[in-house]
């Protein structure tokens, strides 16, 4: 099981200028996470994603997130 600070905590420490917003679906493995950050600019959608994933490679890879909503922006 994670928590919403861990996978905050995760996020930020790869991308320090980042806001992460985690929200629960269902259980503590279905995850709904949007991140804000300024690394994402001039990055394609799935460049950004790619970030947000290696983020988390090791939660994904032993299911501690087993499904996880991905919503990627650049600040305003």
């Amino acid at each position: 099981m994670i928590t919403k600070r861990e996978v905050i905590n995760l996020i930020t420490n790869k991308l320090p200028s980042s806001q992460v917003f985690v929200e629960n679906l269902k259980g503590n493995d279905h995850l709904q996470v949007t991140v804000i950050a300024s690394e994402f600019n001039g990055l394609s959608l799935v460049k950004q994603h790619q970030l947000v994933y290696s983020a988390l490679k090791e939660e994904l890879a032993s299911e501690a997130i087993h499904a996880l909503a991905l919503k990627t922006e650049t600040p305003n």
